[in-house]
């Protein structure tokens, strides 16, 4: 399956207002018929801005939660939510109901950027020891630093607890 550009949804569309098979449209662009219905029925809902305005929304854990509840409690069709609701794809939403009954019925936002990953080096196979102690002496610093942080962050946490239970 090919990922589809702004024109060739445009294109899609106006092949089957003037009378394209859906399957005829999938064997041309190489996707599921499943894509070209949707992409079909999305445009009429919403007309051709929707393709644009969708690229890397946001959507708040509430209006999650409530787009959620409209499947599961209303018992609609995923298919029919998400082209009311405008997302992007079908796919985007059944990722989001499974997501969903994984967590416990708890909406959980996945962490957005680069994760932040401990500066540790990683052992070479052809090390010499003046190499490898020197490797581990900065291995050794780096973790040091990291718990004086840890316990310095600990005890601003624990400082701010202490004045709030004194207020009160």
């Amino acid at each position: 399956m090919s990922k589809l550009s702004y024109e060739d949804k445009i294109e899609i569309h106006k092949k089957k207002k003037q009378g394209s098979t859906k399957i005829a449209l999938a064997k041309e662009y190489d996707v599921s018929i499943s894509i070209i219905d949707y992409i079909y029925r999305i445009i009429e809902k919403h007309g051709y801005d929707i393709l644009r305005k969708n690229r890397n929304k946001y959507y708040p854990p509430y209006q999650k939660e409530q787009i959620i509840k409209r499947i599961l409690i209303n018992g609609e069709s995923i298919t029919s939510v998400a082209i009311d609701e405008g997302l992007p794809s079908h796919g985007m939403l059944s990722e989001w109901v499974k997501k969903y009954k994984e967590n416990s019925y708890n909406i959980v936002e996945r962490k957005r950027g680069r994760s932040i990953m401990p500066k540790v080096t990683k052992e070479k196979k052809n090390e010499t020891k003046d190499e490898k102690i020197k490797r581990l002496e900065q291995e050794n610093l780096y973790l040091k630093a990291e718990l004086e942080y840890s316990k310095k962050l600990r005890a601003v946490v624990q400082a701010r607890k202490n004045q709030q239970q004194k207020k009160k």
